[in-house]
């Protein structure tokens, strides 16, 4: 079999379609028929459209691919393997294996050329809206005459599942909204899920359904006819206003005579002899495995090849960039590096304890502010609640269709699809995003948070409203279990700070932070500034605990407590040492931060030797166990909470000085 008897396009389709289907069999596990239906589109993608540079799988004006039906991800990586990316043949047999580099779906950071994690479908849908965001952001910002540094496409693949999720209406609502032309989605209409046809659940017209979304549509009857994949990916190019959806019927499995069509194919492992029938059907040798014909090799690495020179020219263009507009390229520069403008911190507010009380969430808006006016490239906004999270960059214009050099950034009331934006945006480099809303309704944010976890991306969630002491709007608005699950989850770093100048503190470790996301807890009542003068300074909340207020002499217990009930077990310590016990009150604003210690600091705030310890938190008192010892104890809320004024609210549940005071004594 060569190029002369065959054509080489239809052969390096074939190759794909048989490659995914021997390593779904070797690893016995995986679903075949998906990449295997979708080889032709892979194919136009690779060799027609995307820019890419396999030696460089970061370079920063690349088309973004998102395989957003991450479970077909071997064709992916088939064609970054046949294109030239660190990827070989061994890895494509190391399928779904401990330690490959080829997971059971595509992650970032483990495989070259996989731009973002997906696999829990709709997350890579609305991940692409990120990266279309920023790349407009990106081009606002630095394009000049002459200088189109960022023009790339985010181009992605998407299912029928990822077409029934509800993050994925969020955010194709969002993209149309947004006018986002640079957003080309190949929707793979194969009608099949695992529980078989999808008009068992799913007969909607999705066609109509994007149009109304305000998206440009094109519906292709056949995805093995290339050429109108070419012309349909040409068109979508073409249409800078609108996002493009370009809907393509396939056949799943196809080229499998007993399991194309079908849900067998979905899910498993075609088996050995379906498998030697379907090579039979292309033309292939049925006793051989991986076998990847040599000019199919060249033909894939010559189309990989391309993208370094294209590299080579952008790099150029950078340069001459440089020259005229060194300002702007030493921004950038500094940006992609993950570092910080000269004197960034130089104008953060400082709060003395004379003031009045400060909601911290208020603080947050005043430490991000000063921050905003410093970093250019921080950027973001809120789930509709930008006045009330006090999220809102003043003196800076709104991101709209019309303007995208704007920093403010609406999201509207779509928590789920603001969180995998902001990955989208984390993952590309040159900004810093943010996003806003209450702690109670990061319940619909998990997805977006877990996944910028797996990929040590850093985008910062701001939760406000971060306890019973919202007071009035009852259960449904007051977080119980929040903190305790977002503290569960690897990776992640959560602080609440006591007061002002921590809230100030924890900015500062935000913007900084790499290796995962942080989460910003802040209250919406007032709270009294700590004197910094008489006790410990706010920096301490870097170290994630530290000695607020130290014991008249060596301390019988330990009061610790975060965010709001600092200054509740700081009341608690007056009465304490008044009645001659000797109390240490801690402020332990961030878990993670704290276990990065060494163990002579741990040792430092909580001695071995001393424990008698009290936590106070007005949320589930999961996890809390750890550090008051055996011994201690723990004031938190074990049911949820009332609607009432937060005063009342405080008194019900027995955050009180009084209380904090009954049980120190009770230990």
């Amino acid at each position: 079999m060569n190029a002369t008897t065959q054509d080489i396009e239809t052969l390096g389709i074939d190759t794909v379609r048989i490659l995914s289907a021997d390593a779904v069999q070797k690893a016995n596990s995986g679903h075949p028929g998906t990449a295997m239906a979708l080889a032709p589109m892979g194919h136009v993608l690779w060799t027609k459209f995307l820019n890419y540079n396999p030696k460089n799988p970061h370079w920063n004006n690349r088309d973004r691919f998102i395989l957003s039906c991450g479970h077909a991800c071997i064709l992916q990586y088939n064609f970054l393997y046949l294109t030239g990316y660190d990827l070989s043949l061994d890895d494509i047999k190391d399928f779904r294996q401990l330690n490959s580099k080829t997971a059971g779906h595509p992650e970032y950071g483990l495989c070259p050329g996989v731009d973002v994690t997906t696999g829990p479908l709709g997350q890579g849908f609305a991940n692409g809206v990120g990266f279309a965001i920023a790349q407009k952001h990106l081009a606002s910002r630095y394009n000049k005459p002459g200088f189109n540094l960022f023009d790339y496409h985010v181009y992605a693949i998407v299912s029928d599942g990822d077409m029934m999720e509800g993050v994925t209406s969020e955010a194709a609502s969002l993209a149309g909204h947004l006018e986002l032309g640079n957003i080309i989605y190949l929707y793979d209409d194969n009608h099949i899920s695992i529980e078989g046809a999808t008009d068992i659940t799913f007969n909607e017209d999705v066609s109509e359904r994007f149009r109304a979304y305000g998206w440009h549509v094109q519906d292709l009857p056949d995805v093995n006819d290339t050429h109108a994949l070419e012309l349909a990916i040409t068109n979508a190019k073409a249409e800078n206003q609108k996002p493009s959806l370009i809907r393509v019927r396939s056949l799943i499995a196809y080229g499998s005579p007993n399991k194309s069509g079908t849900a067998g194919s979905h899910g498993s492992p075609l088996g050995a002899d379906e498998i030697k029938l379907v090579k039979k059907f292309f033309g292939f040798d049925p006793e051989k495995s991986f076998y990847v014909p040599d000019e199919v090799k060249e033909f894939y690495h010559k189309a990989g090849e391309k993208g370094i020179e294209k590299e080579a020219k952008w790099n150029k263009l950078f340069s001459d960039y440089k020259a005229q507009f060194p300002e702007l390229a030493e921004e950038y520069e500094l940006a992609t590096k993950g570092e910080l403008p000269k004197g960034w911190a130089d104008d953060l507010p400082v709060f003395k304890a004379s003031d009045p009380k400060v909601a911290t969430r208020v603080a947050s808006g005043k430490a991000l502010n000063a921050l905003a006016n410093k970093i250019p490239y921080l950027i973001g906004g809120a789930a509709d609640l930008a006045p009330s999270t006090e999220t809102n960059l003043k003196g800076f214009d709104s991101f709209t269709s019309e303007n995208r050099g704007g920093r403010n950034f609406h999201f509207g009331i779509r928590e789920h699809a603001m969180g995998s934006a902001l990955n989208g945006m984390a993952l590309t480099a040159g900004v810093i995003p943010f996003g806003a809303t209450f702690l109670m309704f990061s319940e619909y944010m998990r997805p977006p948070i877990r996944l910028a976890s797996i990929m040590q991306v850093s985008p910062i969630f701001v939760y406000t409203h971060d306890s019973i002491g919202l007071g009035e709007d009852g259960t449904t608005h007051q977080p119980i279990e929040q903190l305790a699950s977002l503290r569960s989850i690897p990776r992640i770093t959560v602080i609440r700070p006591a007061d002002a100048n921590e809230t100030v503190q924890a900015w500062k470790v935000a913007v900084e932070h790499k290796g995962g996301p942080v989460v910003l807890v802040f209250t919406r009542q007032g709270l009294p500034i700590i004197d910094q003068d008489k006790y410990g300074k706010a920096t301490g909340l870097e170290k994630g605990a530290y000695v607020l207020s130290e014991a008249s002499k060596t301390p019988e217990i330990i009061l610790i407590a975060t965010g709001s009930e600092v200054a509740l077990i700081m009341e608690a310590q007056v009465k304490l040492e008044a009645d001659g016990i000797s109390t240490r009150v801690v402020s332990m604003p961030s878990w993670e931060l704290f276990e990065k210690q060494d163990a002579a600091y741990k040792e430092s705030v909580f001695p071995k030797a001393i424990k008698k310890r009290l936590a106070v938190e007005m949320a589930s008192p999961m996890g809390w166990h750890k550090y008051v010892t055996d011994e201690g104890d723990i004031l938190g809320m074990t049911t949820f909470g009332e609607s009432a004024p937060a005063e009342e609210l405080y008194k019900h549940f027995g955050f009180t000085v009084d209380n904090v005071v009954k049980k120190a004594k009770a230990l």
